[in-house]
């Protein structure tokens, strides 16, 4: 009797499941740690203890319905927008600076549509995923060395790095200018197997630090930019302690104080007037004091899952452009989530930026989560 022949069942349709769950944990953690974090300030400044979880609940509420679309919408039609979504975000960006344009504890970051408020820049990093996956598939389909002249580099590089100097130039946001460009660098990074200009660049920065640091560690900055200030604040915490390393300091007492296991799910003291707007970009200090080193570890090993769920669905994508568009946000994702900690733990100066899914922000979750939604789309047709 013949052998029939085995039957394997088509990936096609089936989601990876197990990067929506961390998702949905992430998601839901953050939600509890807002307002754990932030009910003491709310409650003083608001007269609602749940007035910061109620908005970011409804932020995520939009959020979720933003994924779902992406998660239908048929993602290799993005590529028609490659350019469009460069050109929008530069637009975007530059009305900053117009009479729709708002500021907010001294930085022009946000657009009032209206309805909402968003901020530009991260309308600019989903347009930089896109752009920079198209070029790279439609280089690459001109031949495979197409890429690796200083021609296709400069086509791939030149409008993420127009974006990002606009975001330095007109926001004043260095940290989204950084993910801006790290996003690229990162996408291309992957396409080209030609390492010696990436380490190239690597020098040249290293030797910036370096030289800045040097020069800051040697000079009065008493009379600097706000940036050197921070350096010098970075190098020498305590002799800025009232002023530029304030928040850094504070956050570093709730990491300390938190110890292994932490003070408590609710029991942080930092959090009570102590850490200034600690839901926002220093509330990985407040889940050390809380939930301690353990508690901490515990949520980095979820965004290690998420990125490592990323990078399969990358691998086994059926075609160039959505596997350069899951990288693109995992390149996003891992650059944010260690650019935060780094700036909670004093490793690098501090600079404003987010925690994934956690920290306080409706305008970062709605983009955020249409990423997710993206990647899960590209995920429905792996081999």
């Amino acid at each position: 009797m013949a052998k029939q022949p085995v039957k394997f069942r088509s990936s096609k349709h089936n989601m990876d499941y197990v990067l929506l769950t961390v998702v949905l944990f992430l998601v839901g953690f953050g939600l509890l740690m807002i307002y754990s974090v932030s009910s003491y300030d709310a409650g003083i400044d608001h007269g609602d203890s749940a007035f910061f979880l109620k908005n970011q609940a409804q932020s995520t509420v939009v959020a979720f319905a933003a994924l779902f679309i992406m998660i239908k919408f048929p993602y290799k039609a993005l590529q028609r927008f490659d350019v469009l979504a460069i050109v929008v975000s530069a637009i975007l960006i530059v009305l900053v600076k117009s009479p729709i344009g708002i500021t907010k504890n001294g930085a022009s970051r946000w657009i009032n549509a209206g309805i909402t408020t968003f901020q530009p820049a991260e309308v600019a990093k989903i347009g930089v995923i896109v752009y920079v996956a198209s070029i790279i598939q439609r280089l690459e389909s001109l031949g495979k060395n197409v890429i690796r002249k200083p021609k296709g580099l400069a086509i791939v590089m030149i409008p993420p790095a127009i974006l990002a100097v606009l975001v330095y130039e007109l926001t004043n946001n260095m940290s989204s200018a950084i993910i801006i460009l790290g996003i690229a660098v990162a996408m291309v990074f992957v396409a080209v197997p030609d390492y010696k200009w990436f380490f190239a660049m690597g020098a040249l920065v290293i030797a910036a630090v370096v030289a800045v640091v040097s020069y800051v560690s040697n000079a009065d900055t008493s009379g600097s930019t706000f940036r050197l200030a921070r350096v010098a604040a970075w190098l020498n915490p305590e002799a800025y302690s009232t002023d530029q390393a304030f928040q850094t300091l504070q956050a570093l007492y709730a990491i300390g104080s938190g110890g292994i296991w932490g003070k408590g799910l609710g029991q942080s003291m930092q959090k009570r007037g102590f850490l200034p707007e600690a839901q926002n970009d220093m509330i990985f200090s407040i889940i050390c004091e809380e939930l301690g080193l353990f508690g901490a570890l515990a949520i980095i090993l979820l965004f290690v899952v998420l990125i490592w769920s990323c990078m399969i669905i990358a691998n086994k994508a059926v075609d160039r452009f959505g596997a350069m568009l899951v990288v693109g946000v995992m390149a996003h994702y891992a650059i944010q989530v260690i650019l935060n900690i780094a700036v909670v733990t004093n490793t690098i100066p501090n600079t404003g930026i987010t925690l994934p899914f956690i920290s306080y922000g409706g305008t970062s979750t709605l983009f955020l989560l249409t990423e997710i939604g993206i990647v899960l789309n590209v995920s429905k047709s792996c081999r």
